[in-house]
């Protein structure tokens, strides 16, 4: 008998047998493998394999995620999808995907249309599933949309779930929470943390300083700014690095509108300055 975490790694095993060697009743890890190894298909693992495929599916439209560092390990396979529009990679992205090789492909939309890039997921994901049945399959995109076919494919008994961002896949959560060494499998570097203004008006100092760095260059500086809250998000996720989390960018967003140096309407951006030089 096996137990698995949501990533697909045997967390325990017991293999029932007629006699009482206590081996075969001690929880499974690595170093057992060269015990276990002739049992392994019983558990639905290949030879040698202690975590199931992760397949990472990348709304590149909806997420543009700056690096794939964290899934370096082998069990992880990727598919960047792209949208017609999406013509430009930055270079920690592409760095990241030499360093995966073939374990990650490209998936360009040669024609868009309303929804066209989400049909295009859900098609490989049913191809995938089909072809990988003890797999995992992961959608990072911020679109709600993707639930109710995470929530079909949990009926069908396929391992699937939506991310905001790759750092909030469950699996990597799990991995970095246990062990330091297990950090190794996905070495990144070390976020800048922004902590929610605290009531009272506190501010810590990390975020203060990302909130001031923005209004210099992004609110303040010369060039033309962004009229939609998606460009914002990325403006600023360029300006302030592309090694901050993606909700470190919202907070700080939250922080340039709680400070009345951006109103949203909608998905439409306008700035304060602005409204007083007119």
């Amino acid at each position: 008998h096996a137990r698995f975490d949501e990533g697909g790694q045997v967390r325990a095993c017991s293999l029932l047998y007629p006699f009482t060697d206590p081996i075969y009743r001690t929880p499974f890890t690595e170093s057992h493998l060269p015990i276990y190894r002739h049992h392994l298909p019983t558990l639905g693992l290949k030879k040698g394999q202690t975590m199931r495929t992760n397949y990472v599916f990348v709304d590149y439209e909806n997420v543009q995620v700056p690096s794939l560092a964290l899934l370096k390990s082998e069990h992880f396979k990727v598919c960047i999808f792209l949208g017609a529009n999406n013509t430009k990679l930055p270079v920690s992205l592409f760095v990241s995907m030499q360093e995966l090789g073939q374990r990650v492909e490209l998936i360009t939309l040669e024609a868009s249309g309303k929804n066209a890039l989400d049909f295009h997921i859900a098609y490989y994901l049913g191809v995938l599933s089909s072809a990988d049945p003890t797999a995992f399959f992961h959608i990072i995109s911020k679109d709600s949309g993707f639930d109710p076919l995470i929530h079909h494919l949990k009926t069908k008994k396929i391992f699937s779930a939506r991310s905001a961002s790759i750092e909030d896949m469950s699996c990597l959560q799990a991995q970095t929470a246990t062990s330091t060494a297990q950090q190794t499998i996905a070495p990144i570097q070390p976020a800048i943390s922004v902590e929610a203004p605290k009531k009272g008006g506190g501010t810590s100092p990390a975020h203060a300083g990302l909130v001031d760095k923005a209004i210099t260059l992004v609110i303040n500086g010369k060039a033309s700014k962004p009229t939609t809250r998606k460009t914002l998000l990325s403006t600023l996720h360029s300006k302030l690095g592309k090694d901050i989390p993606a909700q470190n960018i919202e907070d700080v967003l939250g922080a340039l509108v709680k400070k009345g140096h951006v109103k949203i309407n909608g998905t439409k951006v306008s700035y304060a300055n602005q409204t007083q030089q007119a």
